[in-house]
């Protein structure tokens, strides 16, 4: 091409992949498959490092992060981001809508918004280019993270018409974000975050715009400093029109006609704010009218035209009947806290990881304590703080373990870890839970082959690593405990058919560290197979989108060992599948289904298929299977005991199917 087609074919290559990140991180509808982003993506980092001078405010390439800052300079905030004054009862919204109507003279309408548990953020666009964003701070003056928040791919850099404006929002972990990263950080013997907030703040606030790329942050954005330059008259008007310039706007607000409503949409959310794919902590509740809200005013601190609704923290108390250490397939000793069963948030809870020796020191839990614990983020059990007015008088310190509790190796505290490690690399306990990896549904999905199983082949020394899984013979099963031929039978079946899983599952198995299940198919649809993979250089794997430099240097360690090499090669030997087999884009760009580009969520229990099954079959229809019912949701596929998610879409008018429908479309598609 000559330069002339270069720079045009830049300029189209950053404005189609701007549209692709658009559909997929704003409004969870992705058009295209990943291999066909990341082939573009490539083509326009190639082209950018023939033509530096070329790149693009916009361009994709510059969220990546890589930008290490010294500190944050301060920013002042020409219109200050006001505090809201909090209700905790429905007798406090009461009071609020008696106040507002009686200066109004009539009774409005309210704007009712989740409230997002994430950081606050302001963001300033300058005739439609993103020029800065800045944290909260007090409310007058903030931090600079400009750098940060390019990384953020559902904040656009660009908006679709060239306003000079700014914007306020929520910069927030998704639930499935912060639980990835806890789980690393643990592996890691790295300290984890208390909640998605804290975890949402500390990656904002990296001095190195890198790491923030890799914490998969999102946002929404509920306002406009300005709202004249939107020409709107009030808040769902203004909601409806920020999303029309390309911001990501939470799809669960809803006006409401009266404080009843208001209380009514307070409750509905508290019951099934569990459900939900991010953290909140309340709702915020506005009046709608902007002409109502001036002559409201503000207060001091905070405007006399909205209030946010705090949810009560659901904490219990309980009793630490016993700490259990547990070592990892990394090495990493895990403490975790057995107590007396108590319902939080809807379940039972009983055990609570109490993360590593730092932990328990700095809260000072002891056997027999009495205990406050809450689920972070609504999904983790944690224990809030001690008791200490009931603590026995005879109580002592814990003592933490020296020596590993399986092998006896003495346990060493590496330097930038606050987890103990068992550095053995024969410990059988790290060798057992590498093969319940190995085994578990996300990666080979070997029905049947639990804890207990592979306990007795391990210790019977029938399998010494996930190679020797498919060696095994119906005899060898008949040696174990209260196996019979029909279940001996059950599992060789289930070992057979997982050498024919797509490759992805393999890799992700191998429990390479820092490798989870996105990354593996993500590595496998560029490479093709893991013979291809395990030859890459650490530059062709750190250059696909999403991986980075830590992931490929895991990926190019891992294989540069011999017994890796044997492993994979004893792989072959059996016959397992060492190819990916999913679909790629050209492929799904051919389909014609009733599935295609669709939004589907699974609920309830199902019969003719595992829930693993359908999502994959509905995958290479082209259709997304997502986790909640929201708005954008195209159809419920309901089996039995559907719960709340179908009662939720019942509400939301969303078409929903039974089992049996959807199993006559997969038939009709070829895939049943």
């Amino acid at each position: 091409m000559t330069l002339q087609e270069e720079q045009l074919r830049i300029i189209e290559l950053v404005r189609q992949l701007n549209q692709y990140a658009h559909e997929y991180y704003v409004q969870d509808r992705p058009t295209v498959e990943d291999f066909v982003y990341d082939k573009l993506y490539q083509e326009l980092v190639d082209l950018e490092a023939k033509h530096p001078s070329l790149i693009q405010e916009d361009s994709p390439t510059q969220r990546v992060g890589g930008i290490v800052s010294a500190g944050f300079e301060k920013v002042t905030h020409e219109i200050p981001l006001y505090s809201l004054n909090d209700a905790f009862s429905e007798a406090d919204l009461v009071a609020f809508d008696r106040r507002v109507t009686r200066v109004l003279g009539y009774a409005p309408r309210y704007t009712c918004e989740l409230k997002i548990d994430g950081l606050s953020i302001s963001l300033r666009y300058e005739n439609g280019k993103f020029v800065r964003g800045a944290t909260r701070g007090d409310g007058t003056i903030g931090e600079n993270i400009t750098e940060n928040i390019k990384t953020v791919r559902s904040i656009p850099l660009e908006l679709t018409q060239p306003y000079s404006m700014e914007v306020r929002g929520e910069c927030y972990m998704p639930k499935t974000s912060f639980v990835q990263l806890n789980q690393g950080r643990e592996e890691a013997g790295l300290e984890v975050f208390a909640n998605p907030r804290n975890a949402a703040a500390g990656s904002l606030r990296q001095l190195d715009s890198k790491v923030t790329a890799q914490r998969q942050l999102s946002s929404f954005i509920y306002t406009v400093a300005d709202a004249g330059m939107l020409h709107v008259t009030n808040q769902e008007e203004a909601l409806k029109e920020l999303g029309t310039l390309g911001f990501k706007i939470n799809p669960e607000s809803r006006v409401c006609e009266t404080i009843e409503e208001v209380w009514a949409y307070i409750n509905e959310y508290q019951l099934t704010r569990s459900e939900l794919p991010y953290d909140i902590d309340g709702v915020v509740i506005k009046v709608n009218e902007f002409n109502a809200q001036d002559n409201l005013g503000f207060t001091v601190r905070a405007p006399r035209w909205a209030i946010a609704y705090k949810f009560p923290p659901e904490e219990v108390e309980t009793t630490i009947e016993a700490i259990e250490w547990t070592i990892g397939r990394t090495g990493v000793v895990t403490p975790t806290a057995v107590m007396t069963p108590v319902k939080v948030a809807g379940t039972t809870v009983s055990r609570a990881s109490l993360h590593n020796r730092d932990y328990i020191e700095a809260k000072d839990i002891r056997l027999n304590d009495q205990v406050v614990i809450y689920k972070a983020g609504d999904i983790i059990p944690e224990v809030a703080y001690v008791i200490t007015d009931k603590r026995p008088a005879d109580s002592q310190v814990y003592d933490i373990p020296t020596r590993c509790p399986v092998c006896e190796s003495e346990l060493v505290h590496l330097a930038e870890e606050v987890a103990l490690r068992c550095v053995n690399p024969k410990c059988p306990a790290q060798m057992k839970e590498g093969l319940n990896h190995f085994v578990s549904r996300n990666a080979m999905n070997i029905d049947g082959l639990g804890p207990r199983i592979l306990e007795q082949l391990f210790e019977k020394n029938l399998v010494h690593d996930v190679a020797d899984l498919y060696t095994l013979t119906e005899s060898d099963f008949l040696q174990l405990d209260k196996v019979k031929e029909k279940s001996a039978n059950n599992f060789l079946e289930a070992i057979q058919k997982s050498k024919e899983n797509s490759a992805e599952r393999l890799l992700f198995g191998l429990g390479i560290r820092h490798v989870g299940a996105k990354a593996a198919k993500i590595l496998l649809e560029h490479f093709g197979d893991i013979v291809t993979l395990s030859q890459a250089s650490k530059e062709d794997i750190a250059n696909l989108y999403s991986i980075g430099q830590v992931i490929a240097d895991s990926v190019v360690n891992y294989f540069d060992h011999d017994e890796v090499r044997e492993l994979i090669a004893e792989f072959q030997a059996a016959g397992v599948n060492l190819r990916y087999l999913g679909k790629t884009a050209s492929d799904l760009a051919t389909i014609d289904s009733v599935f295609k580009d669709k939004r589907i969520v699974l609920t309830g229990k199902l019969s003719h298929f595992t829930r693993e099954e359908a999502k994959a079959k509905i995958e290479n229809l082209g259709g997304t299977i997502v986790g909640s019912v929201s708005k954008k949701t195209d159809f419920v596929i309901a089996g039995e005991e559907a719960g709340s998610k179908l009662t939720k879409a019942t509400t939301l008018g969303i078409t929903v199917w039974t089992e049996a429908e959807m199993v006559a479309a997969l038939e009709t598609e070829g895939q049943g």
